[in-house]
């Protein structure tokens, strides 16, 4: 986002090289709100407003600006200035980066950069994407079960400035594996002679580095934590997560499940609905409303068979929407929280037929009520309609609050079982739920209708 507010009088320090009231200004607002300031700014004036900060603030103002637009800063000529940017980065952000970057730019800054940090970076990068690994960060503390409270506090306070939180401490062995957890109010309030052994968590709760990057999120949600370990194979820690980034796994994850349920492919990331062009959005969208419009076809198909079911009783043809519509409406209710239970792993494939009972008796109690409203709606708008002879307005209500009754239960039953279906074959739930959905649930519904008309209408 781009707030030009302070623009001008950011560039008029600038330009007067006032770099105490530059670094008041920066100070003064919060550095996620001064991105938006700078974001105004051309890439020249942005790196020499960074240059005349001191390194921490220029690093933390820096985070906040969007991973394209740090991308951007990175290509320039400024090599030298972002090898220290990305020194003074936290750890999993500068990784971020790095994978961001075109790879030849890539390697023609790293070498400029302090080799711990370079190391750091090129392990970090090297997790695959969308894992624990790739999110983590190595910027932790820790100390060893056989420290007393004093020495643990002592080594602690020494390594805050350079750590991203030190609320919990991991303690490790000599193999530097993970075998508690202390938090500071825990050292806070023990007496300085005990041994973090005696007043260490042994429950630690941790990660494995290739799980799922929604996994490790969803932890630190569940339980409240404010980070969780990551370990490897062999139990060693290699990083942590913290809540904000949990935070951001978790917003991008909602909107990656909302865009495929509404069938829109490629890339889902935050923020970027006014970065991607038209013709983006458009290769996003057409394929499956292409392929969803092709499958319609069916219902035309369907329709055009029950042709003279409609030519003998044409007031069928007018509450052919409503069913339709409260077809879906209800499928897409089911579909919607079978997806979200799924996600969250609140259930899975296993539980099919608990959910679908479950779904059965909600879409149960629906029918009826959706049935008695629909009866009565054709009571009321076709009063005045000619019925063929032989039947009567009753008998067509009651038959079209049947088909509408049927419908609701079976589409309620179609919108959790594609999900489902989708979770036990591996395929992602929110793609095949909704995109498939109300071209299913229309099919259905038009043979239910049109086949209860014929049954019991003698059609």
């Amino acid at each position: 986002m781009i707030n030009p507010i302070l623009t001008p009088e950011l560039l008029e320090l600038l330009n007067a090289g006032d770099r105490a009231a530059l670094a008041e200004v920066v100070a003064s607002v919060h550095p996620a709100q001064m991105a938006e300031f700078v974001a105004a700014l051309d890439d020249a004036d942005t790196w020499r407003l960074l240059g005349m900060l001191d390194r921490s603030q220029a690093a933390e103002l820096f985070c906040h600006f969007d991973l394209d637009r740090q991308a951007v800063l990175a290509t320039g000529a400024n090599r030298q200035a972002m090898a220290q940017m990305l020194e003074a980065l936290p750890h999993d952000d500068r990784a971020d980066l790095v994978q961001r970057l075109d790879p030849q730019v890539a390697e023609q800054i790293l070498p400029l950069v302090a080799k711990a940090e370079r190391e750091d970076i090129r392990k970090l990068a090297s997790y695959r994407e969308r894992t624990a690994g790739s999110l983590m960060s190595s910027d932790y503390a820790t100390v060893r079960p056989d420290m007393t409270v004093a020495q643990a506090l002592e080594h602690v306070r020494v390594l805050a400035p350079t750590r991203e939180t030190i609320y919990y401490i991991y303690v490790v062995d000599s193999a530097h594996r993970l075998i508690g957890f202390v938090s500071l109010k825990d050292l806070i309030l023990a007496r300085p002679s005990q041994l973090v052994l005696d007043i260490m968590h042994e429950d630690v709760l941790s990660v494995e580095v290739d799980e799922d990057q929604e996994v490790a999120a969803q932890r630190i949600e569940k339980y409240d934590f404010l980070a969780v370990p990551v370990v490897d194979g062999d139990r060693k820690l290699v990083g942590i997560i913290t809540y904000d980034d949990a935070l951001d796994v978790l917003r991008q994850e909602s909107q990656e499940d909302i865009e495929k349920f509404m069938a829109i492919g490629g890339r889902h990331q935050v923020g970027e609905y006014l970065r991607t062009t038209a013709w983006g959005h458009f290769r996003k969208r057409v394929y499956w409303v292409i392929g969803l419009a092709a499958l319609g076809l069916v219902s035309g198909t369907i329709i055009h068979g029950f042709e003279s079911t409609l030519t003998a009783m044409l007031i069928l043809a007018l509450y052919m929407p409503m069913v339709a519509d409260t077809g879906g409406n209800t499928g897409s209710q089911s579909a919607t929280v079978v997806v979200r239970a799924l996600a969250l792993g609140e259930i899975a494939p296993r539980h099919a037929l608990r959910v679908l009972f479950k779904e059965f008796q909600i879409a149960f109690l629906l029918a009826i009520i959706l049935g008695l409203l629909s009866f009565g709606k054709v009571l009321f708008l076709s009063r005045a309609s000619e019925v063929p002879v032989g039947y009567s307005l009753v008998g067509i209500g009651g038959c079209i609050a049947l088909a509408l009754s049927l419908q609701v239960v079976s589409a309620t039953l179609i919108g959790a079982l594609l999900p489902l279906g989708a979770a036990r074959l591996k395929l992602d739930p929110a793609v095949v739920a909704s995109p498939a959905l109300t071209t299913v649930v229309d099919i259905t519904g038009l043979l239910i209708y049109f086949t209860t008309a014929k049954l019991l209408l003698g059609l």
